[in-house]
Formats: C-alpha cells, sequence, structure tokens
C-alpha cells in the first residue's frame, strides 16, 4: 500500500483528496500547515505528497525546496494561482507535476497514479558517455558538461536532456516526451515539455534564441542535434 501525505490548509478539499484515495486503495495521511509537513513527511517518508502552494507557517514552495533536498518521493503541487510563474517556479525547485484549482477529482487520482508508475518504473541503463556539439553528458553520475564546465541541471532538466541524447536526430512530439520523461498516462500540460526546453537551451545553447543542439520541429516537437 502506497503512502500518501496531503499537505493543504482547505479542511473541505483536504477531507475529500483523503476520501477519494483511501478509495483508491492509499494510505493517505494529511498536515494543514507547511511546517507539520516537513516534519510529518521526515518522520514518515510517503511515497508521494500532493502539496498546496498557499498554506500558513510555511508556504509550499519553501515545503518543496526543503523536501527535494531530503527525499525523491514525487511531488504533485496543487495550485490556485493563474500566473505561469508559480507553476515555472514550483517545477524548478523539483515538483513532478501540477494542478490548478478548481480541478476534477479524477484528473488529480489519473496523476498520482502516473507519478507513482514513473518512481517505480525500472531505471533504464544508466551507464555510457553521450556527446554532442560541445555537451558531454554521463549517465552514470548524471553530469553534464558544456566545454568542459559542469552544468547544474535540475532532475527533470537531466532526463529530458539525456533522453533526447540518447535518441540523436530523432524527432518526439511533446506528447511523447510528457509519456516517457514525465510519465503521464494522457495528454498532460504540454506546457511544461516547452518550459523545460526553454531552461534548457538557456543552459547547453550558445545561442538560445537560435538553438543549435535543441531543435524544434514546427508543429511536431523536439530533436537533438549534434
Amino acid at each position: 500500500m502506497k503512502n500518501i501525505l496531503i499537505v493543504d490548509d482547505e479542511p473541505t478539499l483536504l477531507a475529500t483528496l483523503k476520501y477519494n484515495l483511501e478509495r483508491e486503495g492509499f494510505a493517505v495521511a494529511t498536515a494543514a500547515d507547511g511546517e507539520y509537513a516537513v516534519a510529518h513527511a521526515r518522520a514518515n517518508r510517503p511515497d508521494l505528497i500532493v502539496l498546496d502552494l498557499m498554506l500558513p507557517r510555511l508556504d509550499g514552495l519553501e515545503v518543496c525546496r526543503i523536501l527535494r533536498r531530503e527525499s525523491t518521493a514525487p511531488i504533485l503541487m496543487l495550485t490556485a494561482r493563474a500566473d505561469e510563474v508559480d507553476k515555472v517556479v514550483g517545477l524548478e525547485l523539483g515538483a513532478d507535476d501540477y494542478v490548478t484549482k478548481p480541478f476534477s477529482m479524477r484528473e488529480v487520482l489519473a496523476r498520482v497514479r502516473a507519478l507513482l508508475r514513473r518512481a517505480e518504473a525500472p531505471a533504464q541503463d544508466d551507464s555510457g558517455t553521450f556527446s554532442g556539439g560541445n555537451l558531454i553528458l554521463d549517465m552514470r553520475r548524471r553530469v553534464v558538461s558544456k566545454g568542459g564546465r559542469r552544468l547544474s541541471l535540475k532532475p527533470k532538466e537531466f532526463d529530458l536532456l539525456s533522453h533526447l541524447m540518447r535518441n540523436k536526430g530523432r524527432v518526439f512530439t511533446r506528447e511523447q516526451l510528457l509519456d516517457q520523461i514525465w510519465g503521464y498516462d494522457f495528454v498532460g500540460q504540454t506546457r511544461t515539455v516547452d518550459v523545460h526546453v526553454r531552461w534548457l537551451r538557456e543552459k547547453v545553447e550558445e545561442h538560445p534564441s537560435r538553438p543549435a543542439l535543441l531543435i524544434t520541429v514546427r508543429g511536431v516537437g523536439y530533436r537533438f542535434e549534434g
């Protein structure tokens, strides 16, 4: 039985999420503020965390920052904010996915199952080194260097880049990348892929506005050239 921690300060929503996740066979714990959420996660090591952004005592972004340093458990953010900046910041801090309120319970359950499947999936071959342009990617050490200088990549940035470099020249749609990197089992927020490609270009391209490595195939998706 997988253990899920739900962190939200809205009692009705907290109870609804708990009820529906327990019906799906999960063991569910709840927290109504950020400080308690961190303490509970440290003590109980949940398999997945559903985390609201707007929390008392310690906001969701700071909770995400702390937990990502200490745990690899998937984090699904809940946000009532429509501003893309909040979502981007959350993803950059290490959240694995987000849902914007109001949301359907079916969508939340699908994303929870997809994130758990992704976390349980057998690891791909983590040996070998791949290169392209002035990039060298070391799968075993999870290190990318550019012209001999080590780059600082977020986990999903590394996963996306390594997937594209291992399949150099092959075009992937956004939906394929969502499925293969994020583990979605349905057409999710393809904007997530675009955001991560943009972040990667800022780090790996000599001229991000004129990419030579991470190429957009108009109307289709992305490929790696090098």
